[in-house]
């Protein structure tokens, strides 16, 4: 995948950042210089298809603690057991 790549004053980057940020969102790198000199890059993040699907990690999590007790005690007993 090609990628397009710009360069912007610093001055410019901080008076036009949303639309920057749109820019890059939509795959272009930008570059931000000061002086004429590179100082910074907005890059668009890598894809990731391991990325972990929040919802479904809490449900999986739900349901492996089901049936799970603390034998009679109480959570306020272990806490403040392990205050002493």
């Amino acid at each position: 995948m090609e990628h397009r790549m710009t360069q912007v004053g610093a001055y410019e980057a901080k008076t036009h950042l949303p639309k920057l940020l749109e820019r890059v969102e939509a795959g272009e790198t930008i570059v931000i210089t000061r002086h004429g000199r590179e100082v910074a890059r907005l890059v668009p993040p890598p894809n990731n298809p391991e990325a972990v699907d929040l919802q479904e990690m809490w449900s999986r999590w739900k349901k492996a603690r089901r049936g799970l007790t603390l034998g009679g005690l109480k959570v306020r007993d272990l806490i403040n057991e392990g205050r002493r």
